[in-house]
This record gives structure tokens, sequence and C-alpha cells, in this order.
């Protein structure tokens, strides 16, 4: 089957000005990220079954976690997990490089979302966390107890390298903050090591060849002849481990189906939490996962097109039931006190006010897109409505939603008690349905006069309509997306999240004002996105 994992590795150096380590590493790194993937493809050569295989860029720190993991999967579903090996700022070189691959699994989230912004990276899941430490020989035999002693004369200290190696790059950015790093780059350059992945780093100080070494915990964890000096200035700089889908995955269902084997709390993230890392609150494992969308109607032409894609690309199952958010919210309640099962993982609303009414049952909300509510009448509008108290005309038929099932019932009670004509009005109401989409048709035939409904539900009939727009703040619907707190998919719900909110043009199609300005989905997602 050939050979499944690779280190990639380059010489040590010890020293030289710090201007030609950094130009040396960086033209090394881009040699290495060619003859890297070029030696990977001479041992894999393509075979008749590499349908089930897929090609995975591993950090080198994280390996001894992926390994089994990926074992476990092989001899459950078949497919064989072919291990690239290297920095974690390499392995993104190779992947530009070489531009093909399925996954890319970095030692710190940064990389990945680096690779997102170049168009790398589709979709990804945190995995676990780590923390830099100062690494040395069971004992402590120097005494090491702070950054200042690692720039002692008697004291060889080894790094990853930052242009190339997770735990470096992270090295560098907190001694800078806490004024060490100049003076302990100038010692390591001219007493000390480098290496290119952080089980190098730590090998050195099991071996003696260095006194100390910054390296992730998890990683000092696995070795016993090593022990751990924390500090405050390394304390500071978690580091999430996190699984990216590659742009360029030829089939992006099975490399999901990976990372979310992966990222499981009952299966992959076994294998991390069994090597000393600090795991996630992962998702339940299901071969098929479904989640429960519960909708409020006047989102469904928006959501629907964006729904259909994600489960095709996720290889999922999106169980969504559309209606009025008071009925959503009242089979919640109910769901909820009579111990039911079938709780919504995810609920978006016509409106913030009906989320409110459940909103111990969730997450933080994200504000998607907003909406009016308007004043649907006839074409031509033969009673010349021309504003909202000309619905208290004697004889004139006006449609509702009910408020005690939907939002636009809501609304319209609140913009009719603001103005001050409530009773007035209602008073000429003929028909109250559970949803906007319902009262437009009552317009339509000529049921009634006028009715009050969302701006979007009337775009597909303005031919056969018009609008009035009603000047009061009370009329305008903004629709939030949330995640429940007991969902055991929360992980998929948050890329379900993301979908929605790289569509915008879905929702402007439907007649949304967009609410997320640009906003990436990593910095917005419900519920955050570290998954504690």
């Amino acid at each position: 089957m050939g050979r499944t994992s690779r280190y990639v590795t380059c010489h040590t150096t010890r020293s030289g000005s710090a201007n030609g380590l950094t130009v040396t590493v960086l033209a090394a790194a881009v040699v290495l990220a060619v003859t890297g993937y070029m030696l990977f493809e001479m041992d894999n050569p393509p075979t008749a079954d590499r349908a089930n295989e897929l090609f995975l860029y591993c950090a080198a720190g994280i390996r001894p976690a992926i390994e089994p993991i990926a074992a476990d999967y092989q001899r459950e579903f078949g497919t064989r997990i072919n291990l690239q090996i290297g920095g974690s700022n390499t392995l993104l070189s190779q992947i530009e490089i070489a531009g093909t691959g399925d996954l890319y699994l970095a030692a710190d989230n940064s990389y990945i979302e680096l690779a997102q912004e170049r168009g790398i990276v589709a979709e990804s899941i945190p995995l676990a966390w780590m923390r830099p430490v100062i690494a040395v020989a069971k004992g402590n035999p120097k005494n090491i107890s702070t950054i200042d002693d690692l720039l002692r004369g008697d004291v060889v200290t080894a790094l990853g390298n930052p242009d190339e190696t997770a735990v470096g790059k992270k090295t560098r950015e907190l001694l800078k903050a806490s004024g060490h790093w100049e003076r302990l780059e100038q010692h390591v350059t001219q007493t000390g090591v480098t290496k290119p992945i952080v089980p190098a780093v730590a090998n050195v100080v099991k071996l003696g060849s260095a006194e100390a070494g910054i390296i992730w915990d998890a990683t000092a964890n696995q070795y016993d002849e090593l022990e751990i000096v924390a500090t405050p200035e390394l304390d500071v700089g978690r580091a999430s481990i996190t699984i990216g889908v590659l742009a360029s995955a030829s089939n992006p269902p099975a490399a999901l189906h990976f990372a979310r084997y992966a990222a499981a709390r009952d299966r992959g993230l076994q294998a991390f939490a069994s090597k000393g890392y600090d795991v996630v609150e992962g998702d339940v494992w299901q071969d098929v996962p479904e989640i429960t969308f519960f909708c409020g109607s006047v989102n469904r032409r928006a959501v629907e097109p964006v729904l259909e894609e994600f489960q095709q690309r996720e290889g999922v199952v999106i169980n969504t039931l559309y209606n009025g958010c008071g009925i959503l919210t009242g089979q919640m309640r109910t769901i909820v006190d009579q111990k039911q099962s079938a709780f919504p993982d995810t609920y978006m609303a016509c409106d913030v006010y009906y989320l409110d009414t459940v909103r111990e049952m969730f997450q933080e909300a994200v504000n998607v897109s907003d909406t009016e509510v308007v004043i649907a009448v006839q074409k031509g509008n033969p009673r010349n409505i021309t504003e909202i108290s000309d619905l208290t005309q004697p004889g004139l038929r006006v449609a509702v939603g009910q408020p005690e099932q939907c939002t636009i019932g809501i609304l319209t009670r609140e913009i009719l008690e603001s103005e001050g004509i409530h009773d007035a009005m209602m008073a000429n109401v003929v028909t109250e349905t559970v949803t906007s989409a319902a009262v437009v048709p009552t317009v339509v035939t000529g049921s009634v006069d006028a009715a009050f409904v969302y701006a979007t539900d009337t775009l597909a009939e303005r031919d056969k309509l018009e609008v009035v727009r009603i000047s009061s703040k009370a009329s305008k619907a903004v629709q939030p997306f949330s995640i429940a707190r007991s969902s055991d998919q929360k992980h998929l719900a948050r890329r379900l999240f993301a979908a929605i909110s790289r569509s915008r043009q879905s929702f402007e199609s439907a007649g949304f004002h967009w609410r997320l300005n640009g906003e990436t989905a990593a910095s917005t997602a419900p519920g955050g996105s570290g998954g504690e």
C-alpha cells in the first residue's frame, strides 16, 4: 500500500544573523513545499482504490493523536488516510503550491484562518487546545523557572522555527509582547537550536542536546523524560487545533465525514484526550448526522437553496420545519415540558421577539437579515390606502397575522398600538392567519382590501398587488439564527450558520436586507466557535 506518513525535515540552524536566518528559512520552506509533495506522490502512486483514500496534511505535533484515529477510521469505513507530516506553515506552503489534497490539520487555528482567507480551506472544525510551555529534562537539573533563565549562558535553548511551526510562531508572538523575543532569538541563533517540527524540539531536550525547549504542553505530556515549566508569558497563548476541509478536496462529503469523525466526542476526541490534549466539546458521532431546524416561514425562500446545497456537500440531513414562530416556540415549550427528545438543534426566527420568548433554551444569537412589515393592497389600490390610518375606514376588510401564532401578528399589534389605532383598525379585521405568506393570497383573491405582510412575501405576487410602506419604528422584523443549548451537533450547526452567512445573494434576491456587513462566519458564529 506504500508509506502513509512522512516527516518533512531541514538542517538545524545554530549560527548566523537573524536576517540571514529568516531569508534562508523562507527559501528552504519553498523548496520543502515542492519536494515534500513530490516525495509523497512517489511513495503513494495513483491506485485503483484512490477513491477510498483521503490526503491529510498534518502538523507534526498532532501526529500521535491523528494516527490512531486514522487507523480506527480505516477499520470502520475502509477509507485510508494518507498523512503528510510537517510544520503547520510548511504544510500550508505545500498545499498552496500543490493545489491538491483533502484535509489540513493545523496546530493553531491562525493557519486555518489564513487558509480560509486565501480560499484554500472551505470548512473547519476545532478539535482541542494546547499551550506553549518550557520543557526541561526530568528533575529540571538547570533549575529553569522563567523565560529569563532561557537566556543564561549555561542553557542551550531549543525553539520551533517560527516560520515553519505553529509553536514557534506562537512563541514569537507571545515573547514579542513580553519583551523577551529579540534577546531570546539572538541567544538561540548564537548558541541554541531551531527545529522545523515540534517533536524535534522535544527530542533534543530529551536527548540532552538542549537544556530547555518551548513546546506544546500536549507534546510534553507524551514524554516521560520531560517535565513542564509553565510561565505567565506563555500561559496566555492557548492555540486551537483545527481541522480544515480543503477547497481542493475531490470528494467533499468524504473529507467532511472524516473531519466529523475526528472531531466527535465519542470517536476521535477520545484519542486526543488520551494523548494529553485539552479537547473541545465535540458533536456526538453519527454516520449520517441529522439535525432539526425550526425556521420561521418568512425565511423559507432565502434558506431553502442554502439548505439543499449544505446537505449535499456535508452528506447530512436537515429536517426543517417552517411555520409561524408562535407555533414553533409553542412546540418547543411542549417538547421541554413533556421531556421529549425532538427539540430543534437550530432556530431562525422571523423576528427577535419570538426568539426572546425561548431565549433560555438557546445560545447567543446572530441577526442575519431584516425585512419590512408593509400593507398589501389590490393592484391599482382601489380603496386609495396611502397610510396606516386609512385602515380604520368603515367597511374596509383587513387581514392580519394571529399574534399568538406568528411574528407578523405580534408586529402588527405593536405597530397599531404605537399609532394609537389598534382597536379602531381591528374592528375591520375579517381574517387572521398563522403566517405572513398565508395572508398574501387573501389580497390577491380580493377576499380582503388590505393586509399586513412582510415585504419579502409580496415579491412573488407584485404583478397582482401593491404595497404601502409603514412609517413606524415597529415595522421592521429582524431574523436571528441561534443554536440550541441541548444540541449534540453544535459544530455542525455552526457550519450551517457559516453557509447561511455566505448566502447574502440568496437573501437579497428574496427581498431581505442583509445585516452581517461582510463579517466572517468565524467572528459571528452563534454560541462561539471554540466548542467549549
